[in-house]
């Protein structure tokens, strides 16, 4: 699987973010912990003890997250690690390390809540998790192509969808899905789309540092930002309410547009990493104002 995206500068996603990175370390030592102690005899020892059992989970809190890093098999965890190295750094890079990994963890244990539907029946891997952190990807940015087996492209909202349907359809099989934990990956779905519509949602433009209110940006740095950030959901511009009179654009908001349109600039030609804290701080001032216009 491979990915196209004009808004980055490096279009296959190989730069490793910090979070992404110690996720792809941490889960695949797990596995190689596990395979391991298996040619010793103890094969399932590292899944028994890490698994989440709903109907355990007084005597075992701490599998509701670490279920999330344990896998049955190495195509298991092949699979959801492609899926977290391919997705996971644009993520990371747009909210900052710390909203991605606590985005991470909220869609891993959504995965967990989901699977209490099914009390006595153990969960293991990362796909809740990870389906989350597609399903993010596919909001910001759903028309851009993903290559399976780096042949056949499809607009990432489309994988995506595919993705959630067959996991209904899977759910709701008298199989039960054949072993796969389809309701951990609606829960991971579920819980990442609310987790993204609630207030908690992390910024759209990333950290940045919390600054005195100024007056509204106009309509003019609405349509600015959707144009250049087709990704980034944006309501209809209202009409300006100028008092009869006043001049259409003041001098300093003027000035906000035109160091708008320098940053977005500088996004679309070096990637949203290049930013420096104060530019992710103006991109967040403006975010704001158009959304509550």
């Amino acid at each position: 699987m491979s990915y196209s995206t004009s808004r980055f500068d490096n279009p296959l996603g190989l730069t490793l973010t910090p979070w992404v990175k110690r996720l792809l370390i941490a889960n695949t030592a797990v596995w190689v912990v596990d395979a391991v102690l298996g040619l010793f005899h103890y094969g399932g020892l590292v899944q028994w003890a890490l698994a989440f059992v709903p109907a355990a989970t007084l005597y075992r809190p701490w599998t509701i997250l670490t279920y999330m890093f344990v896998h049955g098999s190495f195509f298991h965890l092949l699979f959801n690690m492609l899926g977290l190295f391919f997705f996971g750094p644009q993520l990371e890079e747009r909210w900052g390390s710390r909203e991605f990994i606590k985005f991470y963890l909220i869609a891993g244990l959504g995965g967990a809540l989901l699977s209490c539907l099914m009390p006595r029946v153990p969960i293991i891997g990362a796909s809740a998790a990870v389906y989350g952190v597609m399903l993010a990807y596919a909001m910001y940015w759903p028309d851009n192509q993903v290559y399976i087996y780096g042949i056949f492209p499809v607009k990432v909202k489309w994988l995506v969808a595919a993705i959630v349907v067959i996991s209904i359809f899977s759910a709701l099989s008298p199989s039960g899905g054949g072993g796969v934990a389809h309701l951990a990956h609606l829960g991971g779905f579920a819980t990442a789309f609310l987790y993204l519509k609630s207030p908690w949602a992390p910024s759209a433009w990333g950290p940045s540092i919390s600054t005195p209110k100024k007056p509204r940006a106009r309509a003019k740095a609405k349509t600015g930002l959707a144009a250049h950030w087709p990704g980034q959901a944006a309501s209809k511009p209202a009409a300006p309410q100028n008092p009869p009179g006043a001049t259409r654009t003041r001098p300093d908001e003027q000035a906000l547009l035109d160091d708008v349109d320098r940053i977005l600039e500088k996004i679309s030609a070096r990637g949203l990493g290049s930013l420096t804290d104060e530019e992710r701080q103006r991109l967040d001032e403006v975010s704001r104002r158009y959304r509550s216009n």
